[in-house]
């Protein structure tokens, strides 16, 4: 899809120019939705690019290609019509009804509902101002967001007022709520000393900071814990923090400190709690990747501790993550590698000179690691766009890729090692390089960007390089066929998709 301008027109325009924003917004929306129904349910038509043949029936569907497909139209008796939006909601809909059996009401609310965000999204950042921090910039940067998900940007179905002023995509920065906790009720594990610099509780009490969303979403049910003392407001925090990517994950960059929160409502596949199950592997998982990635090229951003409530384990529960100052390089800035896909003022890969020398070094910062940790100590890094990140010289080379979130990290042998592996080139390769390559390649033309990912995969001793190699496909998620038949998130399942390391 050709880029769009990310700035709606002010409010007072005229009809024409409204049109156009919410035709914008349409296409930021389908963009996303389109790559999943073409990836997990369309089958080209054979000798007629950009024609597919949708599988309940005889309809045929015909996108503008490229990295990101637009403008859907389906075959009618009449000719070609042009879909909006919510006419393509209803297609998806009805296709997945044919090709699965099953019914359901909740996807096509959520696919509505992220298409309504990202209207409200591009208003808002026609009325705020981005950080002046490049690394920020590029945490914010996400309007589109996962590439391949029906809705990316779907919010709960809450009215945008409920959730805009946390959202990273319009440039929020807001204080976090600062509730004093009964010392009876606390439970913790880890280092969690950075919260008790926050603030002063009184006697009797510990500081637990807490998302102002999540304290609107569980009003109810903490409504009693306020009332018998167990827990009391106290203030905000001095400084505002900044949402990342993560939405639930803020960062206070006067203390560089990142704290991670529980969300109680969907986004993309899950409820974003923090689960008590993840908690409680929390420290082995997260010293398991410290010890993998120790005296290497690479940072990890540290799952240091967590603080909670008995009686709202979940709700209340509040993860303390390293900073990045400490992990990069002087003289280099990190950024989110989900940013340098979506594009952003300031982005090293709008900048480099020599592309290909640029994609080399990215590859040598960010691939190694990753093997080494699996090869060496049955570690399956999460390294997807939005758990990545590279610090970049100020001439915009990397020089150091920065991992992070040690609850989707696995281990062996408690997954198979094939299941394993398969997860790891689907987050690294499927979800991160593939991604990355096509923004790449989309830029400079005439570059091959996967001539040099062979390259350095074929550099390590794995014996899984040689499949991956000439495998003819990867494994790509069904985030689509995942979300309409109702699977858990964390139960990943994959489609073949033609394999591009195999065409050299």
């Amino acid at each position: 899809m050709e880029r769009v301008d990310l700035i709606p027109p002010p409010a007072g325009a005229d009809a024409a120019t409204r049109a156009g924003v919410a035709e914008r917004a349409d296409a930021y929306a389908a963009a996303p939705l389109l790559n999943c129904l073409l990836r997990e349910v369309a089958r080209p038509l054979p000798g007629r690019a950009g024609v597919y043949r949708l599988p309940g029936g005889d309809r045929l569907l015909r996108v503008r290609g490229g990295r990101r497909p637009a403008a859907p139209e389906v075959s009618t008796p009449h000719g070609w019509h042009r879909l909006d939006h919510p006419e393509l909601v209803k297609l998806v809909s009805e296709e997945l009804r044919r090709h699965t059996g099953l019914s359901n009401h909740e996807l096509p609310a959520e696919m509505l509902d992220s298409r309504d965000a990202v209207a409200a999204l591009l208003a808002a950042r026609a009325r705020a101002t981005p950080s002046d921090d490049p690394y920020l910039r590029s945490e914010q940067s996400l309007v589109t967001g996962h590439p391949h998900h029906p809705a990316p940007k779907a919010r709960g179905g809450g009215p945008a007022a409920g959730w805009l002023p946390y959202a990273p995509e319009a440039y929020a920065r807001f204080p976090l709520v600062l509730l004093g906790l009964r010392e009876d009720a606390v439970v913790e594990e880890g280092d969690t000393s950075a919260l008790d610099a926050l603030g002063e509780p009184p006697p009797g009490y510990r500081l637990l900071p807490a998302h102002p969303w999540q304290l609107d979403l569980t009003a109810r049910d903490l409504a009693p814990a306020f009332a018998d003392g167990r827990l009391i407001r106290l203030d905000t925090t001095a400084s505002p923090v900044w949402p990342t990517a993560a939405i639930r994950t803020v960062y206070a960059p006067e203390r560089d400190l990142f704290l991670k929160f529980s969300l109680d409502v969907r986004i993309t596949n899950d409820v974003r709690r923090l689960w008590r199950h993840d908690l409680l592997r929390l420290r082995r998982t997260d010293a398991a990747v410290r010890a993998a990635l120790a005296g290497g090229p690479a940072a990890w951003l540290s799952d240091r501790g967590y603080r909670t409530a008995d009686f709202a384990f979940e709700e209340l529960a509040v993860l303390v993550r390293d900073g990045v100052r400490g992990h990069v390089p002087p003289g280099a800035t990190p950024f989110l590698a989900a940013g340098l896909v979506e594009g952003f003022a300031g982005s090293p890969l709008d900048g480099p000179g020599d592309p290909g020398r640029w994609w080399g070094a990215y590859l040598r910062q960010v691939v190694p690691p990753v093997l080494a940790a699996f090869a060496g100590h049955g570690v399956v890094l999460e390294a997807h766009l939005q758990n990545s990140l590279v610090a970049c010289a100020a001439d915009g080379t990397p020089v150091r890729a920065l991992f992070r979130d040690a609850e989707g990290v696995k281990l062996l042998p408690e997954v198979p090692r094939a299941a394993g592996w398969e997860r790891l080139v689907y987050c690294l390769v499927v979800n991160h390089l593939a991604e990355l390559a096509e923004a790449l390649a989309e830029r400079h033309a005439g570059l091959d960007p996967w001539a040099a990912v062979r390259r350095e995969l074929a550099r390590h001793d794995l014996p899984e390089i040689a499949g991956l190699l000439t495998a003819p496909t990867l494994p790509a998620k069904t985030n689509l066929l995942l979300r309409w038949t109702g699977a858990d998130g964390a139960a990943a399942r994959y489609r073949p998709l033609p394999n591009p390391l195999a065409a050299g």
